[in-house]
């Protein structure tokens, strides 16, 4: 009898399409294992009047494929690790991080559009986004944004908006690169921890050695510090903390790791960006480091914030 791999995912275009890009790896690593696809709507999809940081964050995108291993009703699980809790649950680890797709965010503008107009209209929901694009676009108005990315495009399309700004790895992996107007360097816009990375989720105990072949490690080190940046300074999948690792080529002495992280003060809404660099193996310490400096030092140079 043949063993059958069961993969929750959420049932958007984008998420389907990439949780097919896992099936696809897997029956290579495991070809003698059948695969199925099992989708469903999270909390975080069917909640679209209010922004997240109202109802409860990211992990609303999570939790339904949570019970869902736990449950037994599928054995992984495929998220956008941007879109995951900064702590995953013991009983539920994760098992591979995919290779990392472009992780910078982009402009996408109004069909018949060829430039933004003066004061434009630009969608988002993230305050990280938001805090960040201020410089850049010191006249624009940033209304929120909500819905898969379909859903976003056809908003924007519809006149809602003058532009959109969304992650370049979800527009190339549902075909739409062609509608990037502008890429945002990492110096503009930080991305969120983790963005252009896939990871998949199981169950503690399984036998899941099968996944070894489809985890990138690079991917896990840029993960760690990123993750650990955010996490120590207390932000969830709502904050506007942000973080991006960058690895070395490989030398006698090894990688080194480079990580620029922003740091948001809830109180007064002033905002700061710092840079640290270290071993590739004290990623996570990295991470965690350079979130204690950016919270406890009252240097600047700080950022006017909301």
């Amino acid at each position: 009898m043949k063993r059958i791999i069961r993969i929750g995912s959420r049932e958007s275009a984008l998420a389907v399409a990439q949780s097919e890009m896992v099936r696809r790896d897997l029956k290579k690593a495991l070809p003698e294992a059948e695969t199925e696809l099992v989708t469903m709507k999270t909390t975080g999809d069917k909640i679209l009047d209010r922004s997240l940081e109202k109802i409860g964050g990211k992990g609303l995108f999570v939790k339904e494929l949570d019970l869902a291993l736990i449950e037994g009703r599928c054995d992984l699980a495929v998220h956008c690790l941007k879109d995951m809790p900064m702590e995953s649950p013991k009983e539920l680890p994760i098992l591979a991080y995919s290779e990392r797709e472009d992780r910078r965010d982009v402009l996408v503008l109004r069909a018949g559009l060829s430039s933004l107009p003066e004061c434009p209209r630009i969608g988002t929901s993230s305050k990280r986004r938001r805090i960040q694009a201020r410089k850049l676009f010191p006249k624009a108005e940033f209304p929120g944004c909500r819905g898969n990315l379909i859903t976003r495009l056809k908003k924007l399309d519809d006149g809602e908006f003058d532009a959109l700004i969304l992650a370049a790895a979800g527009l190339k992996r549902l075909g739409f690169e062609h509608r990037i107007s502008r890429y945002f360097t990492l110096e503009e816009m930080i991305p969120a921890a983790g963005q252009g990375i896939l990871t998949i989720q199981g169950r503690a105990g399984d036998d899941t050695s099968y996944l070894e072949k489809l985890d990138s490690q690079e991917s896990r080190l840029m993960a760690q510090a990123e993750r650990a940046f955010v996490r120590t300074l207390n932000g969830g999948c709502t904050s506007p903390a942000a973080a991006t690792a960058v690895l070395s080529e490989e030398t006698a002495q090894g990688r080194r790791l480079t990580l620029t992280g922003l740091y948001y003060e809830e109180k007064t809404g002033r905002w700061k960006i710092g840079t640290m660099e270290g071993a590739s193996e004290e990623a996570e310490r990295l991470g965690e480091t350079l979130a204690v400096c950016l919270k406890e030092s009252p240097d600047g140079p700080w950022e006017a914030g909301e």
